[in-house]
């Protein structure tokens, strides 16, 4: 008896691979919005350091796109993809860390949090064993 594909999909990607993909591809929403309000800002105002703002787009765009890359890559089951996607992880630890120190102390849980739980779901058993560690 075979499996059908849809069966083959659902053994082959455990749920683990899945979310955490799925919050990597969130982060990358979330980098996105915020290199465009960057740049709405940027244009919108009158800025005395220009260099300075559009480096920071340029660099916000940077790191989605970097960020999406890493997550279609976990998602194809690339094994490559899984140590950027832990150093992706304490990036946003860290963000979240500062912010909880200056403020808002909400999004800086949340940004804990967040890096945490993708960050343990790129690494249990059940997601090592899919790209093939185990």
């Amino acid at each position: 008896m075979t499996a059908e594909k849809g069966e083959n999909a659902v053994v082959d990607n455990p749920a683990t691979l899945v979310w955490a993909v799925r919050l990597l591809y969130l982060q990358c929403a979330g980098l996105a919005a915020l290199t465009v309000w960057l740049t709405i800002v940027t244009v919108t105002r009158t800025l005395d350091v220009v260099a300075m703002a559009i480096a920071l787009i340029v660099l916000a765009a940077i790191g989605a796109v970097s960020v999406f890359f890493v997550a279609r890559a976990l998602g194809r089951r690339s094994l490559h993809a899984r140590g950027p996607a832990i150093v992706v992880q304490l990036f946003v630890i860290a963000a979240g860390g500062f912010l909880v120190q200056v403020h808002p102390l909400c999004l800086g849980l949340v940004m804990l949090a967040w890096g945490v739980l993708t960050g343990v779901l790129v690494v249990v058993p059940p997601t090592t064993r899919a790209l093939g560690v185990d």
